[in-house]
This record gives structure tokens, sequence and C-alpha cells, in this order.
């Protein structure tokens, strides 16, 4: 799948300016790292919730330690995907 849309970049570059097909493919790359780093967050947070889910329903007296711990831990995962962002947009602007 990835393959016809590679190539339809590189035919499309082809009829561009030395310095264009640069800048679209980086465009390219920006929104695959950008789309990569909002998974990865999604998905760590979302394990982070289930298990948080789990483990107060394991032990429910233990629920305020599970809660703060959970949004530390999200906090964290927010800032990675933030500054896996902001070097995406920088290694674009490259």
């Amino acid at each position: 799948m990835l393959h016809p849309i590679l190539a339809f970049i590189q035919e499309a570059g082809a009829n561009l300016g030395a310095a264009d097909p640069k800048n679209y493919l980086s465009l390219f790359g920006s929104g695959i790292g950008a789309g990569l780093v909002v998974i990865g967050a999604g998905l760590g947070i979302g394990r982070i919730g289930g298990s948080a889910a789990e483990g107060i329903a394991r032990q429910p007296e233990a629920a305020g330690n599970i809660q703060t711990a959970a949004i530390i831990l999200a906090a964290l995962i927010e800032g990675v995907a933030l500054f896996g962002l902001v070097i995406e947009l920088l290694y674009k602007l490259l």
C-alpha cells in the first residue's frame, strides 16, 4: 500500500524544481512523524488508564494512590509526546 503512494510522490516531485521535491517529501515525513507520535501517546495513555482501572477494581482502598500515579505517568507521556512533536517539526524545517 505504501509503494504506490511513494511512487506518486516521486513522480510529482520529478516535475518540480530542485528544492521543491525535498520540501514536499519533508512535509510528507512530517505528517507521518506527527501521526506516529500521536498514536504512541494515545496507546501509552490508554494502557495507563486501563491498568489504573484494573488496579482500582482489585484494590478499591488504594484508589487515591493509583489515580495519582496514573495522572503523573500520563503527564510524563504527554511531555514526551510534545517533545517528539517539537523535534519532528524542527526536523521538517531543516
